[in-house]
């Protein structure tokens, strides 16, 4: 890892438009052109940076709110490569123990993405990063903005299939790299796995599942519409061998039970839900 990829390997704020100390942010994000894709789940990343740096500058850079997610996450549309997000954040309460806010991303007038119920954690900032970086970086942000296009991509983790039950359930094999670009910014005191990398793993295996059900029309595709109860129970260190978990909730919903465990033990869970539109 290169301190260079501070700020550049997964960071999603380019400029904070607007900010009134613990109530709303407002912030800018443009999506690089060159990029094959940028999922959903990195949408609401980019929601929960702007989170965070308004939490952060709140409570004086003494923490940071780490494994913040949201009860409810809705998915209105796709974003692509060159289009610029419009990110806001209304702050529910804010001190030194926890932040709970509720936000969206929108694509100009539409709506991209919708967090809700949202709550993190506010740990101690030395333990992830040097202070005085990130307030330099939020003067930054808050000034002239960052330099655009620095996110280069993340490449896919090493996800191998494992038991089916056609209908009823899909295991694979998440196996989290030992040293990768984000870890200098997800994060360079304490290099985490971050949780909505996670979760669009889980999402494809929960859309992989859906897909195969047998009352499926013909021509039809699922997209993922809501995700519900997402629980983080520990951080994901480098190198971490994850089995994810993917079962049908109920016989007549669209709704998949998510999960992933390291070693045995939960490490998280959420609920899925999807809809089934014509493909292309």
């Amino acid at each position: 890892m290169q301190m260079t990829d501070h700020f550049a390997a997964f960071s999603f704020v380019d400029r904070i438009t607007e900010l009134v100390p613990g109530v709303r942010a407002r912030g800018v994000y443009a999506v690089p052109r060159d990029l094959p894709a940028f999922p959903s789940c990195l949408v609401a990343e980019a929601v929960g940076q702007l989170a965070a740096w308004a939490a952060m500058a709140h409570v004086g850079f003494r923490g940071r709110p780490v494994a913040a997610l949201a009860n409810e996450t809705r998915f209105h549309r796709d974003v692509a490569p060159g289009d610029t997000l419009l990110l806001g954040v209304e702050i529910e309460s804010c001190d030194d123990e926890t932040v709970a806010y509720a936000g969206w991303a929108k694509r100009g007038d539409e709506l991209v993405v919708e967090l809700a119920d949202c709550l993190g954690p506010m740990l101690p900032v030395e333990e992830f990063d040097a202070p005085a970086a990130l307030a330099e970086r939020y003067a930054l942000l808050r000034g002239a903005g960052a330099e655009p296009g620095r996110y280069r991509g993340v490449a896919a983790p090493d996800v191998v299939p494992g038991d089916h039950v056609r209908g009823e359930s899909l295991t694979a094999t998440l196996r989290v790299p030992a040293a990768a670009p984000f870890f200098a910014d997800h994060f360079p005191r304490r290099a985490v796995f971050p949780a909505t990398l996670l979760l669009d793993a889980q999402i494809r295996l929960g859309l992989q599942f859906a897909g195969e059900a047998a009352d499926r029309p013909a021509g039809t595709v699922p997209v993922p519409v809501r995700m519900t109860h997402v629980k983080m129970r520990s951080f994901i260190a480098p190198g971490t061998v994850l089995t994810l978990g993917a079962e049908r909730a109920n016989a007549h919903a669209h709704r998949i039970m998510l999960s992933a465990q390291a070693n045995g033990k939960s490490v998280a869970t959420a609920r899925l839900e999807y809809a089934l539109r014509k493909g292309a």
